[in-house]
């Protein structure tokens, strides 16, 4: 396939609406015409449906296609998916497999290219230029995470110090020493760097860091205040997956006001998880993404599993593509709790509402004979001086104010009391059932 650029177009990410719609056609039939020819799922699942490339000639069509699973990708594992011989394959990334086999994605030289500039989009977004410096914290590796951020700063011209996940405390000396001006990193890492920087002897709003780029597990809003708060820094979320490419998929701009999908690329729906129909811009449901300009592993209609919302008004900074809200859950992290659904990101958001907690908790399902019960654990904050049986009143009834459910216990412990992470992905929810 021919390669597809992102230098198609002169800043695609600031096209009137219009003349961005024709460029996301005109590299949709590009890229299904690939994918059809190229992969032998997509050619099988074509035939079965009675279809052909050329009746996929714009977005509009593509509700006529059926859409693309994480059971797809295990299921033609390793590299079933690809659309390029091996030998055009010049890097492998995988995603975690936690659940079974990894789903593993392969990258050609352009789609480097591409996935180096969608970062330095983010980049720029968030104010950084060459000048800037970044500290890396994700993980090197098969994660896509750490070589992601890395390669897009480095195309910048921004000085990396990859100090990759882990090894905290030298974390801390290389802020400080270093003077780095970003770091990336998960949400709930930046908040244990800021304990163990204050544990430290620094302060870690006296750190240099102007800028906080953050993602890989959802963030709320008040996660995400107590992160800048702790910095003194500008904090924008990120949204990738390795299926897609990667981080880069879309990212905040220093507005703050959601991530912009890069749709040159990355050509986004919203559906209603469970009847797969689309849902009205402003709705919330299930994000589905199809590539426009991947070359070694097109995907078309991808169902992501991650809940947000979309909006298609242009940012205050001028640029015009989608916006999507940060990501409320998951599709199949619903969790049913006699009878009440509810997403532990619901959860968080409400409780996290009260000043008087820090943004560190986690939820115990267990059975009982025949019943489920719910146990919540929240920390304190530090200087925490009142009542905890009137914290704890308060916070019952705001969670059956806004969720109809109150947990069958709320345990309010000390700072420090909940086991921390020092990479990777937290994981706030324990089934024991």
């Amino acid at each position: 396939m021919q390669a597809m650029s992102s230098s198609d177009e002169a800043d695609p990410t600031r096209l009137p609406r219009p003349e961005l719609r024709r460029l996301q056609n005109r590299r949709l039939r590009r890229v299904v015409r690939h994918a059809y020819e190229n992969v032998d799922f997509y050619r099988e699942t074509f035939d079965e449906h009675g279809l052909t490339p050329d009746d996929i000639e714009s977005v509009e069509d593509l509700s006529k296609l059926p859409f693309t699973t994480k059971e797809d990708f295990r299921d033609n594992y390793p590299t079933g998916m690809f659309a390029v011989e091996m030998d055009d394959v010049v890097r492998i990334h995988a995603s975690s497999g936690t659940t079974g086999k990894p789903k593993i994605v392969g990258y050609t030289r352009d789609d480097l290219a591409i996935w180096r500039d969608v970062m330095a989009r983010g980049f720029r977004g968030a104010g950084l230029t060459s000048d800037d410096s970044l500290q890396n914290a994700y993980s090197y590796g098969l994660f896509t995470g750490g070589l992601g951020f890395h390669d897009g700063a480095t195309a910048m011209g921004m000085a990396v110090v990859p100090t990759g996940g882990g090894n905290t405390q030298r974390q801390v000396e290389m802020l400080a020493d270093l003077e780095s001006d970003a770091i990336c990193l998960t949400p709930s890492y930046a908040l244990y760097l800021a304990e163990v920087a204050d544990d430290m002897g620094y302060d870690p709003a006296d750190l240099p860091l102007s800028v906080i780029l953050y993602g890989a597990e959802p963030c709320t809003e008040p996660m995400r205040n107590e992160i800048e708060t702790k910095f003194d820094a500008l904090a924008v979320e990120n949204y990738g997956l390795s299926e897609i490419i990667g981080p880069g998929v879309a990212v905040e701009c220093s507005e703050q006001a959601g991530m912009h999908i890069w749709e040159d690329h990355f050509y986004p729906e919203v559906i209603d998880p469970d009847t797969g129909d689309p849902v009205a811009e402003g709705e919330e449901g299930e994000l589905v993404l199809t590539t426009l300009t991947k070359d070694a592993l097109p995907v078309l209609r991808y169902r992501t599993g991650d809940l947000t919302t979309l909006d298609s008004e242009t940012c205050e900074c001028g640029r015009t593509c989608v916006r999507m809200d940060g990501v409320t859950g998951r599709a199949d992290d619903l969790l049913i709790v006699r009878g009440v659904n509810f997403y532990p990101s619901e959860v968080e958001s409400v409780v996290l509402e009260f000043d008087e907690v820090a943004p560190h908790y986690r939820i115990d399902l267990r059975r009982d004979d025949s019943l489920d019960r719910l146990d919540l654990t929240v920390e304190l904050v530090e200087d925490f001086d009142g009542s905890i049986a009137d914290l704890e009143r308060r916070i019952r009834k705001r969670l059956s104010d806004v969720l109809g459910f109150t947990p069958d216990e709320i345990d309010l412990v000390d700072a420090g009391s909940i086991e921390r992470t020092a990479v990777g992905k937290v994981r706030r929810v324990y089934d024991h059932r």
